[in-house]
């Protein structure tokens, strides 16, 4: 083991102290520009910072012939700080304890962040913007509840995100691990389309009615960002109008004397240098950060902005900023023209920038090297100063346990049912595999090309058995559905299912890409996919006998007598089924009407379309209504990847005795066959009214005017859920949809993939 000498000591200590203020001058000189002069000029491109921006991409390009997965291995072996995370999760009992909750933690201890007044006053109100997973609260709340100076504090706190359970949220932009958000649901705000977008200038004046209640918002942190990995070279410019959101929304909700912390990456372009300089005119102290737990080879650092001084003062510029608002807010005009920003501020910016740029520079080359070659001694050196960064963030940051009972998550969702990602990572984001130029490589290749070099051609290939299906079973009815706190969402339609709480992500964003191929090639619509000759799905005659025995099983259970035939209610026509009449002695066939696709087109790949949904829940409807106590209903699905149809399983899950399904269905068409046997009319009955208001609403909707908001909505809207999500993510409901789709999703894909040429 390596002796722990001076150097050492100063290297761990340097990791802390990276940090940069920004010095107003005594005069005035530094002020607020007309807001006539906002967004109102092109933007300039500022010589020296872009010859840092220049210099630090040349280094990153020596990377881009490193395999993904070997170089961030490597990288994680020789971050100074990789060992914080572990020793705190081990010894502080920290809620989400990731690297997001280390580094706000690291925030907390080395800036006055909360308002001494907020505190002495005994009540603190903060707000956290793009915060999934919610690492930040949980590291807020751990500090709180262990620090003496706050322990008394009555503290509130909202939050924003990209819902994770819209299911058109997705495209590497929508985090995955929901572990808090289950658990804490009325605290997050999702904004009047429910896709919890920051950047619709709507969602913003509606959040700020949504934290009205908070006597004043004392902290603001915004914690953004999206998958850039494609073009990590304009990181920068590519999340600029996502800073520039999250920077007028704090503006817009901080009360005077309140901080701000906005995570950003290099500041080489125009849009940085106008909201740094935004900021200073704005803030008291802004201070450029970069914790010792973030990762020194990325450009990540820390915007801490303390004391909102000149809210009144920037009132007129506030209000151009929000007309101005939304998703192109940075791309077309700069916030103020070059000349209205001081020579004195713009030195001291590139003087911040070129800091962090060495940094980064120097941790990129010396990775570099180290990856050629690293001896024993190195590597001794290394372990040491790891093991001792770790105890120094400990003592440092004062960082004591926290009792479970003490979390913010109040545990009434099962954890398991609840998605965690690697990382936290975005839904539908690839797995980043090889290098990049290797990724690069594959971008200019054919689809199937693609996936017959992928890790799922295997299954791919896999042709569909009977099995799939058996022994997945959801043993009902449910005792207490909770039906008073049912409530009805509506939000932004639904033009594909980019993700879903009941389906792997990979799965949906692979079904996305190979559907575009169907429009690109031979196959436009799903009619036209021919079936697999190799495939053995369930045929009719297996499905009815093992309905059968179900309902055999369900009577010895409850101690009845098979009695002569069972009733099976079959929604489908007998020709759709290819069913006789004498095919099976125990059950009493009864078809009735279907639900109608959607029409032609990749809408009927998916259950989100508004007009299936409201024809399907007329079938359950019907069921529910027509069906006797102990009879087994069998209803075909496309899928059950939104929560409206992941509600009307749930229904069906609390009113018969077991669920099962069989995939693909016996008409050979696309989805599987719900089997419910043993209806319950008692624990049924309940629900129908609930489902026929929702029926009423979905009508409405479909007819293009919401009559109670009395507004006319045309297209854009659609009911996104009926159940609470607290309901609907009930581990065994979730573990039962999440193994049905994946059969349905793969066997789609299979169809897909052997019909797709190169």
């Amino acid at each position: 083991m390596a002796s722990f000498d001076p150097t050492m000591l100063a290297e761990v200590e340097e990791l802390f102290r990276k940090i940069k203020t920004f010095n107003k001058p005594s005069k005035e000189e530094w002020h607020l520009p007309c807001p006539n002069d906002v967004l109102s000029h092109p933007p300039q491109k500022h010589c020296q910072l872009q010859g840092l921006k220049e210099s630090l991409n040349a280094v990153k390009n020596q990377l881009s012939d490193k395999d993904l997965t070997v170089w961030h291995g490597h990288t994680n072996s020789t971050n100074r700080a990789g060992k914080v995370i572990t020793t705190v999760r081990s010894s502080a009992n920290a809620e989400i304890c990731t690297q997001a909750w280390c580094k706000f933690y690291e925030i907390l201890g080395s800036f006055n962040l909360l308002p001494e007044k907020a505190v002495l006053n005994g009540e603190l109100n903060t707000v956290h913007l793009c915060e999934a997973p919610g690492a930040f609260i949980t590291a807020l709340n751990h500090y709180i509840k262990t620090s003496a100076f706050t322990h008394f504090c009555d503290w509130s706190w909202a939050a924003n995100t990209l819902n994770p359970y819209h299911e058109g949220n997705g495209g590497g932009t929508t985090i995955a691990d929901d572990r808090l958000i289950a658990n804490t649901l009325p605290w997050w705000f999702f904004g009047p389309d429910n896709t919890g977008n920051l950047m619709n200038q709507e969602y913003l004046l509606q959040l700020q009615a949504f934290v009205g209640n908070m006597h004043s918002v004392d902290l603001v942190t915004a914690d953004g960002s999206f998958d850039c990995q494609e073009n990590p070279d304009e990181q920068e410019a590519l999340v600029a109008s996502l800073h520039y959101c999250e920077a007028t929304a704090a503006l817009l909700l901080l009360s005077p004397g309140g901080s701000l912390v906005l995570k950003m990456f290099t500041l080489y372009e125009d849009s940085s240098v106008c909201l740094l300089y935004l900021l200073n005119c704005c803030f008291r102290s802004v201070n450029v950060f970069k914790p010792a737990t973030s990762k020194a080879g990325n450009s990540e650092v820390y915007i801490v902005a303390l004391d909102y001084e000149n809210k009144a003062e920037a009132k007129l510029l506030l209000a151009k900023l929000i007309r101005n608002y939304g998703p192109s807010m940075a791309d077309c005009e700069a916030l103020f023209p070059q000349s209205m920003i001081p020579a004195s501020y713009l030195e001291q910016h590139v003087q911040v920038s070129s800091y962090f740029h060495a940094l980064q520079m120097d941790t990129i080359t010396e990775n570099l090297r180290l990856f050629d070659e690293m001896s024993t001694e190195q590597r001794q050196r290394l372990d040491c100063i790891r093991d001792h960064t770790a105890q120094e963030y400990l003592q440092r940051f004062q960082v004591r346990k926290l009792q479970r009972k003490q979390w913010l998550s109040r545990n009434t969702v099962s954890p398991a049912c609840c998605r965690v990602s690697v990382g936290g990572g975005p839904l539908g984001q690839k797995k980043q595999m090889g290098s990049f130029n290797e990724r690069r490589e594959l971008q200019t290749l054919g689809w199937r090309q693609c996936m017959e070099r992928g890790h799922h051609a295997t299954w791919l290939r896999t042709h569909c058995t009977e099995a799939m299906g058996r022994g997945c079973f959801l043993e009902g009815p449910l005792p207490d559905c909770h039906l008073n706190s049912w409530y009805t969402v509506v939000g932004e339609k639904l033009s594909v299912v980019r993700n879903s709480s009941f389906c792997e992500g990979a799965l949906l964003s692979q079904l996305n890409e190979a559907l575009a191929q169907m429009v690109q090639g031979s196959a436009a619509v799903w009619d036209q996919v021919p079936p697999c000759g190799s495939c053995r799905g369930s045929c009719v005659a297996s499905t009815l006998s093992e309905v059968a025995q179900c309902c055999d099983l369900t009577s010895l259970k409850l101690g009845c007598s098979s009695g002569p035939k069972r009733r099976c209610l079959v929604v489908g026509s007998r020709s759709m089924w290819g069913a006789r009449k004498d095919q099976t002695n125990t059950l009493a066939l009864t078809f009735s009407e279907e639900p109608a696709f959607p029409g032609a087109g990749l809408l009927a790949l998916h259950d989100g379309e508004p007009v299936y949904q409201r024809e399907l829940l007329r079938c359950v409807l019907s069921s529910l209504r027509s069906l006797a106590p102990g009879d087994t209903l069998l209803l075909p699905l496309l899928s059950a990847t939104t929560r409206v149809t992941a509600g009307l399983v749930f229904c069906l899950h609390a009113s018969f005795r077991s669920l099962t399904f069989r995939c693909p269905p016996p008409s050979g068409g696309v989805g599987a066959v719900l089997v419910c046997v043993g209806f319950c009319p008692e624990a049924a009955v309940p629900l129908l009214p609930v489902l026929m208001d929702l029926h009423d609403h979905m009508g409405q909707l479909v007819d293009g005017e919401d009559q109670v908001r009395n507004r006319p909505l045309g297209s854009g809207q659609q009911v996104l859920q009926f159940v609470p999500m607290e309901e609907l993510l009930s581990a065994g409901l979730t573990e039962f949809l999440s193994t049905m789709n994946s059969a349905i999703v793969r066997q789609k894909l299979h169809l897909i993939f052997q019909t797709v040429v190169l």
